[in-house]
């Protein structure tokens, strides 16, 4: 790993501890250079981190490495060197902000409310602006997989029937023992390996599903992109929990991705059109609620009023307020328990775009917890990023395959044969690592178990 020491005398010791600004030196910085990146962040969040070292032991990439230039308060102050014209962005600097898995632990560890999230995704926007030959479009794998392909569900779809025929066929499985993967470019190869056990997707989900007796809310459904694809019936069990809840389910069909994949890599006017596609597809005015069950792309939903400042913005934020997570939505409305039983032990994974950006952990626990026989058992560090973190597994391999071995070992040692968590992301990095390793777990979303509660089945365990 390069560190920022390489190009430059280090802004902070690589295992030491940040140094603290004089408030002379505070004010100092305040007249930020122009053309800088970073100079259109409000430089007060810079302020709010007073390089305490509390969220040192959140972040994953800091537990990983050790290393201070990887760790929250560390990227902080390279952003700020940066901004202030102390240090430039060389590549070795990127380096330690591509790094960052963006999963805002630090913020929950945070005693001061520094809004990280606030400073590490402008930052990137502003990065991708500088460079020609770093910029993540000039990048064919970000130009035409990850913006061209995944942001496109109707295309993602097409091109991965013959790969749900080869893994029917079993020539999936063949290839990768007889190591016949190895001649994919290795984000290729990642990808085929990140493929979930093929299963029946189901009809596309209908415009309007009724609510099941008395009719308690009107919501409206997001089913995004890569979601639809992978986890269609997940869609599915989400629309029937909500209506088995008293929820008329509106699904807009000209609904689009959030937008999260191209602005977590820095492209903000393509996340923008997205965004102001899925305002103008919602009548969320005349909704309750717009639900979503992918905490990544719910995280960004909620933000849309914070990212772009134009005259579309009041729309954007309005939006935005009503954008709900379905475990955090149904907690509020007075969930009604399922009767089903469910002789289960499970453990679950807290998303971190759930915990740390939505700031929502006890809701879905609630609703687990009143599934008859089912026992949950808390995992350890179930907030530590289990490194799908959006695209990171497919960009980073080395760190993300690290973190996601770290999760399986302490889902392992709960004794669990069933892992829960309420991010497509997750769900996809955590069957792969325990395929990986020959564990057979049930790896689903909190709507899964719910459904098959109601509908008196049971899960394939």
């Amino acid at each position: 790993m390069a560190h920022a020491a390489d190009a430059a005398p280090p802004p902070i010791p690589a295992d030491g501890a940040a140094p603290h600004a004089t408030a002379a030196s505070e004010a100092a910085q305040v007249a930020v250079p122009t053309g800088r990146p970073g100079s259109n962040i409000n430089y007060d969040l810079f302020l709010d981190c007073v390089h305490c070292g509390l969220c040192t032991a959140a972040c994953p990439t800091y537990l990983e490495l050790g290393n201070e230039n990887d760790s929250p308060r560390g990227r902080i102050y390279l952003m700020r060197a940066v901004t202030d014209g102390r240090l430039e962005l060389t590549h070795d600097v990127r380096r330690h902000l591509e790094l960052c898995l963006d999963c805002r632990a630090c913020e929950t560890a945070c005693p001061s409310g520094v809004q990280y999230g606030r400073l590490i995704e402008p930052f990137r926007v502003a990065m991708e602006s500088q460079g020609e030959e770093e910029r993540k479009s000039a990048d064919w794998f970000h130009r035409l997989i990850l913006f061209g392909l995944f942001t496109q569900p109707n295309r993602l779809r097409k091109w991965l029937a013959p790969a749900r025929v080869a893994q029917r066929l079993g020539l999936v499985t063949l290839a990768e023992k007889t190591r016949l993967t190895r001649l994919l470019p290795p984000r290729l190869r990642q990808l085929v390996e990140m493929l979930p056990p093929p299963r029946r997707s189901g009809p596309k989900l209908p415009p309007i599903l009724p609510a099941i007796g008395k009719r308690r809310a009107r919501v409206a459904l997001f089913t995004g992109c890569v979601a639809d694809v992978m986890f269609r019936p997940t869609h599915w069990a989400t629309a029937r929990v909500l209506q088995a809840n008293g929820c008329d389910v509106l699904v807009p069909q000209g609904q689009a991705c959030c937008g999260a994949i191209h602005f977590h890599a820095g492209s903000s006017e393509p996340a923008r059109e997205l965004a102001d596609a899925n305002v103008a597809a919602f009548d969320y005015r005349n909704v309750d609620a717009v639900i979503v069950n992918v905490a990544g792309c719910g995280a960004m939903m909620k933000d849309y009023g914070h990212h772009w400042q134009d005259e579309w913005q009041p729309d954007r934020a309005d939006f935005a307020a009503k954008v709900k997570d379905v475990s955090e939505f149904l907690d509020s409305l007075g969930f009604i328990p399922p009767e089903g039983e469910i002789p289960l032990v499970a453990t679950y994974h807290d998303a971190c775009h759930l915990a740390h950006a939505q700031r929502v952990r006890e809701a879905p626990r609630r609703l687990l917890a009143s599934v008859p026989g089912l026992k949950l058992v808390e995992l350890p560090e179930t907030e530590v990023c289990c490194g799908a973190a959006g695209t990171y597994n497919l960009t980073e391999q080395e760190m993300a395959a690290r973190l996601a071995r770290r999760k399986l070992d302490n889902i392992l040692k709960t004794g669990s044969r069933a892992v829960l968590t309420g991010n497509a992301g997750c769900l996809l990095q955590i069957m792969r690592e325990a395929r990986r390793r020959g564990e057979r777990l049930w790896v689903a979303h909190p709507m899964d178990l719910l459904n098959l509660s109601y509908q008196g089945k049971q899960p394939p365990v």
